[in-house]
């Protein structure tokens, strides 16, 4: 079955750095298939799109609240993907999900098709 484990999330303050981590398996094809999504919902709100990666040529997406302050990246011997997260400002307060599907550069939470359990960042002001 697949799996989405999500960790890393936590209590920080502005200005400070956490790097959350996806450790992934179960994927029915090969993970070059797949691409690997981080997104977000805070309290009352949608859930919003972060940064995705392709598994097989590392192509990165991100959403504009997030460019220049959180980076992307796979370690494929560990099947696992990470969300670096720099500058962190209140609005950052979420659960952070991973999730995986087979759309490129897709940004839409309907073409993800696995999801992990999600993970809480707090950023305190």
């Amino acid at each position: 079955q697949v799996q989405l484990v999500e960790s890393g999330g936590g209590l920080v303050q502005v200005g400070e750095s956490l790097r959350l981590s996806c450790a992934v398996s179960g994927l029915r094809f090969s993970f070059e298939s797949y691409v690997l999504g981080w997104f977000r919902q805070a309290p009352e709100k949608d859930r919003e799109f972060v940064a995705a990666i392709s598994w097989s040529g590392g192509s990165r997406a991100f959403a504009d609240s997030v460019k220049n302050r959180f980076t992307i990246s796979r370690e494929k011997t560990r099947y696992t993907v990470y969300l670096q997260m720099n500058s962190l400002l209140p609005e950052d307060t979420a659960v952070y999900y991973c999730a995986a599907g087979t759309r490129r550069s897709s940004k839409l939470v309907n073409d993800y098709n696995y999801w992990g359990q999600g993970t809480q960042v707090t950023v305190s002001s």
